[in-house]
């Protein structure tokens, strides 16, 4: 069996007036992608606890990120006809829709719920085999796409042998 597309999103910080600055995701045969979006001018909202966690400035943003449009245009074209899981639902999806909206485009891919694929009794483990998997790695950073690896990486493994 496969294992499922992951997309996990880096944002300016949480709740109203946020939005999306790096999108990661890899997809079920283990590809990955991973950019940072360039803010539209009316977005402000900036968190510097959210910037301490990330990394990720918003000077580097401008100079660096790409347009909405362009971010949006690559992940439909890595996740056309898809359902795609992030861990973090109810904060993803409306910074997709945030970017998707900025970029005057539609997903072409369906976003859930990663706990909709987990028991209760993976569940239970979901925390410590997710934390074990990033210190096997060695991440220490706080970044979209290895985020979106982790996240995989422990679905295969809380699974009991699913290969990512």
């Amino acid at each position: 069996m496969q294992a499922p597309a992951i997309l996990d999103i880096e944002a300016s910080g949480f709740g109203r007036g946020s939005y999306p600055i790096e999108v990661g995701l890899v997809t079920g045969d283990g590809e990955l992608f991973c950019g940072l979006v360039r803010p539209e001018p009316d977005w402000l909202h900036w968190d510097e606890a959210a910037e301490a966690l990330h990394g990720i400035s918003r000077e580097l943003l401008l100079e660096k990120g790409r347009p909405p449009r362009w971010m949006a245009e690559q992940i439909n074209q890595r996740l056309r006809g898809q359902t795609v899981y992030c861990d973090g639902w109810g904060q993803d999806y409306p910074w997709l829709a945030r970017l998707y909206d900025a970029a005057g485009l539609l997903p072409s891919f369906r976003l859930d719920d990663l706990r909709r694929l987990l028991s209760e009794a993976e569940s239970q483990r979901w925390r410590a085999v997710t934390d074990a998997v990033r210190w096997r790695l060695q991440l220490s950073r706080h970044r979209a796409s290895s985020d979106a690896r982790v996240l995989q990486l422990a679905l295969a493994e809380v699974k009991g042998g699913v290969t990512a």
